[in-house]
């Protein structure tokens, strides 16, 4: 439902309003009333070049926190280089540290050419073990800039039950990343009460998550498009991630 033109051998160009350089998100992750960690989504302050195009840097990182840092220890970063008009990557990164567990790697996509370099990195991310391409289409996206992407999308247009489908690239494979709008609410926040879309991508069928629509996330229904809240129902239980404080927004809170 976004509309853009593309020439072969050459970037679409879309308008998008809802965030710029110098945005910073803040957000509390918990089950119940416990504390189990907290993340930053963050749009560096200056615009990069990569590929001969301006681009975003974009970073998220996630770290535990309270009692669970006590047995569990993450410190996660995950970035894009976001091309500013196409809202397309030209590099994505992602450095893993959960407990023992590590895993760094560095993805060059060619846009043009319809290919992802992978490049994975050794533990303290100081050299390279291997290298890999693969093909993907057209207008590709990972994960920190399809969740971008999604910002810039007119939910005002949809009615619930419509369906977004994107292509990704993730872990050496292209996938469907399917999202579908559910309905629009007013809910209350640390920024205050705030209308937001409801939407939820679509899972497959898994052991974690608990049904359809397992998973459902809040955005601010104003120009900035902000995620405000996501609840994961696992079988488990739920966990949820909520706003905590914002620096920087392109357009006013509450702005339509």
């Amino acid at each position: 439902m976004s509309a853009f033109t593309v020439q072969d051998n050459s970037y679409r160009s879309l308008k998008q309003e809802s965030f710029g350089p110098g945005e910073v998100l803040n957000y509390r992750i918990h089950y119940g009333i416990f504390n189990a960690a907290k993340a930053t989504m963050t749009v560096s302050d200056k615009i990069y070049k990569l590929n001969d195009r301006p681009c975003y840097r974009i970073d998220i990182k996630g770290s535990t926190s309270g009692a669970v840092e006590m047995f569990y220890q993450v410190d996660d970063r995950w970035g894009t280089y976001m091309d500013t008009a196409a809202l397309i990557p030209h590099r994505f990164y992602r450095f893993i540290k959960e407990n023992k567990y590590r895993k760094n790697e560095i993805v060059d996509f060619d846009q043009k050419t319809g290919k992802a370099h992978v490049t994975y990195l050794s533990k303290d991310s100081k050299t390279v073990e291997n290298k890999n391409s693969f093909q993907v289409p057209q207008n590709v996206l990972d994960l920190v800039s399809g969740y971008y992407f999604f910002r810039t999308l007119n939910f005002d247009s949809y009615n619930p039950g419509d369906q977004v489908d994107l292509s990704g690239f993730f872990d050496d494979e292209v996938y469907k990343f399917q999202l579908r709008y559910l309905r629009k609410e007013t809910i209350k926040t640390k920024l205050g009460k705030m209308e937001a879309y409801v939407i939820a991508p679509v899972m497959p069928d898994n052991e974690v998550f608990d049904g359809e629509d397992s998973i459902e996330a809040w955005i601010s229904a104003d120009k900035n498009r902000i995620p405000l809240k996501i609840r994961a129902k696992m079988f488990i239980g739920a966990v949820e991630v909520d706003i905590t404080s914002v620096e920087g927004l392109k357009n006013d809170l509450g702005d339509i």
